[in-house]
């Protein structure tokens, strides 16, 4: 059964919220994120990415790059721009974008739930980047970032949310992506004890943004464990910030491809090795997205294309199998582009959903590419079917939107 765990949040005084919150480290690079944070020291990024604050020259993976962050971080602390809650209290993080809330319960998650397969996976992790993250916990006792965890939604939850969400939030702001953020403090202790009750009911819960730093948040606390001859389970390094959002109030966005060329066809003799796999129709050159699953969009040579896979292509039986971004891989990207290690070939990239049919045209007319393609998104069902069924999801198939803010809360771990 699920663990979700009170604790006493770190947290921004409330008039610097919005300067202090940023996108999480892993969706910008090292310039990206250095123009991001520049002209506000506050940002939170130069605690998550401190690289930016060091040369150029300087690998982002060399132990200076860890020290920078936690001296950036306990000089926020020093300067009164975050401090620590008296109580242990669980917290609500809400986000609207395009009109659609949802409402996340922030607390933190076990670690021995992780190590027992309650909280449940669908991706692999590298090792280099799970090292990354362990090393910024290592050398600052603190979860920095919050981890994106789905669960069964449960109604009295959800009431509990509304009740509280009635009322003014702590935090209350946009951001420079259009995306609302709201906080509230749950300091009640009936309250915090009625949640942690609900959740003990609940089987499993369910990464679905933030692997890497669930891996390395919990195999520090696995060493934290082995270290210490007097462990009782009850310390803080057994637990990991994560916020909890119902999935029924989740969105997955797409996640397409594009492709730098057609491994020596001609587009008319790739259009009609694809005639093999699905029926293909040209749209001409509106956009076209997917409206269901096991439909394509493709563009190439300045035309979109509806690709439908015929019947006895694909298995809806299999979690795997019935995945869209199989379906592609089996079909067209293996045995017509060659295509097999998606994790490391330099011939595709992706594109997540959010930045619009619109950018792949736009990479295929440049000339950086040669054919696109667009998928219809995974669903929380597929997600959890898979992540139950102990299978992994092929990559770059799943991209969640909105992403958490880093810095609305910190856990430290001692």
């Amino acid at each position: 059964m699920a663990t979700i765990k009170a604790f006493k949040g770190i947290r921004p005084v409330s008039d610097q919220s919005a300067k202090i919150a940023s996108r999480p480290y892993d969706v910008l690079n090292r310039a990206e994120a250095f123009k991001e944070a520049e002209g506000n020291p506050s940002s939170f990024l130069h605690v998550i990415k401190p690289e930016i604050d060091l040369p150029d020259s300087m690998d982002e993976h060399d132990p200076e790059v860890y020290l920078k962050g936690n001296t950036n971080f306990q000089k926020m602390i020093a300067d009164g721009i975050f401090s620590t809650d008296d109580s242990n209290n669980l917290y609500i993080y809400a986000q609207t974008m395009d009109g659609r809330t949802q409402y996340g319960i922030v607390g933190c998650a076990s670690v021995d739930d992780y190590l027992n397969n309650v909280i449940r996976k669908h991706e692999l992790t590298r090792p280099d980047k799970e090292e990354d993250r362990k090393n910024h916990i290592r050398v600052s006792n603190v979860n920095y970032e919050p981890v994106f965890f789905a669960y069964p939604a449960v109604v009295e939850i959800d009431e509990i949310v509304v009740k509280i969400t009635t009322m003014p939030a702590e935090y209350d702001f946009i951001s420079d992506d259009a995306i609302r953020h709201q906080f509230w403090v749950i300091s009640d202790e009936k309250t915090v004890s009625r949640i942690i009750e609900l959740f003990a009911a609940i089987p499993n819960t369910y990464v679905a943004d933030g692997h890497h730093r669930t891996a390395a948040a919990a195999h520090v606390g696995e060493e934290r464990c082995n270290a210490n001859p007097d462990h009782t389970g009850n310390e803080e390094y057994n637990f990991f910030l994560a916020v909890h959002f119902p999935d029924n109030q989740l969105k997955i966005f797409d996640y397409n491809r594009v492709v730098k060329d057609l491994n020596g066809h001609s587009e008319k003799e790739f259009l009609k090795e694809l005639e093999k796999g699905f029926d293909v129709q040209c749209k001409g050159t509106d956009e076209y997205r997917p409206a269901t699953l096991h439909e394509f969009s493709m563009y190439l040579g300045g035309k979109w294309y509806v690709l439908t896979a015929r019947p006895g292509t694909y298995n809806d039986d299999d979690p795997i199998g019935c995945l869209d971004v199989t379906v592609l891989s089996d079909l067209v990207l293996a045995p017509l582009l060659n295509i097999t290690d998606l994790r490391n070939s330099k011939r595709i990239d992706f594109v997540g959903g959010m930045r619009g049919l619109g950018e792949l045209k736009r990479r295929v007319d440049s000339g950086e590419m040669i054919v696109a393609f667009a998928l219809y998104p995974v669903s929380m069902k597929q997600l959890i079917d898979i992540a139950d069924s102990g299978e992994i999801m092929p990559p770059k198939t799943t991209w969640f939107e909105p992403k958490l803010r880093s810095g609305l809360v910190v856990h430290s771990i001692v």
